[in-house]
């Protein structure tokens, strides 16, 4: 009796470590090899990380009809003419064309207090599977604090730097990014918010601050949401980004406060 609870309490024991992490901790082995279950399940992850890269947003594809209508998104792209050119050439991607620069002067109002951009990045799947549910989030916790917005934009091939473009064109206060992270064995779907105060030519990494692993296991679009919200407060108020700044996790910007 007493092994067998001793076996069920080993049991509950690794649940509970697999269930705090995605890494594949303690699966077993057959001989020096992973078992046949975890092998495949590697395969199957890699084949999903690979199929997020080479993936070509469109759209009408990776968004639905009625959430496209919704927002009004229209999408651009940069001077990346290809998924080939966007991967060997990252400098590329971080340039919008200029069909893009003159659609985007075009349909969106410049001088708003945010501004948010949606890039496919290294991953289609991460937008698709988690703007739908951030985008309107970060657009009522905008409005609450009453602050303006501008139009919304899809770019597609998009690099990071594209923010310094946004900011030259728009001049808002704050830019938000949302764009696919590189995806891992562990999922397809992180998603992450590059944010900058007043974005010009020039600036780096240095200069924007950075909110990543948004998606079901990692941090949920509640909790993404209104980080992005009190960081993009706390740039507007300081006038800074950056690692001039650092993201205060008070109590009502702590993970699962909300």
């Amino acid at each position: 009796m007493s092994d067998q609870l001793a076996g069920g309490e080993f049991a509950a024991l690794l649940r509970r470590i697999r269930d705090r992490t995605p890494a594949r901790l303690l699966v077993g082995r057959a001989g020096l090899a992973y078992t046949s279950a975890t092998q495949l399940e590697l395969r199957q992850a890699h084949a999903a990380a690979q199929d997020a890269v080479r993936g070509e947003l469109d759209l009408d594809v990776t968004f639905a009809r009625d959430f496209i209508e919704a927002w009004r998104l229209f999408e651009v792209c940069t001077e990346a003419s290809s998924k080939d050119e966007f991967l060997l050439r990252p400098d590329r991607g971080r340039r919008l064309n200029a069909p893009a620069r003159e659609e985007i002067a075009g349909r969106c109002p410049p001088g708003a207090d945010l501004q948010l951009a949606i890039g496919d990045g290294l991953s289609v799947t991460a937008i698709s599977a988690q703007v739908p549910g951030l985008l309107p989030l970060i657009q009522d916790g905008a409005s609450k604090r009453g602050w303006s917005t501008g139009q919304p934009f899809v770019v597609r091939h998009c690099r990071v730097g594209v923010m310094n473009d946004i900011g030259e064109l728009l001049s808002p206060a704050v830019v938000v990014l949302l764009i696919g992270e590189r995806p891992g064995l562990a999922t397809s779907e992180s998603l992450s918010a590059y944010m900058a105060y007043r974005p010009r030519a020039g600036h780096t990494d240095a200069d924007r601050n950075l909110i990543s692993n948004i998606h079901s296991r990692g941090v949920s679009p509640a909790d993404a949401a209104a980080r992005i919200l009190n960081l993009a407060g706390q740039m507007i108020a300081t006038r800074s980004s950056g690692v001039q700044l650092k993201e205060d996790l008070s109590s009502g910007a702590l993970p699962g406060s909300q």
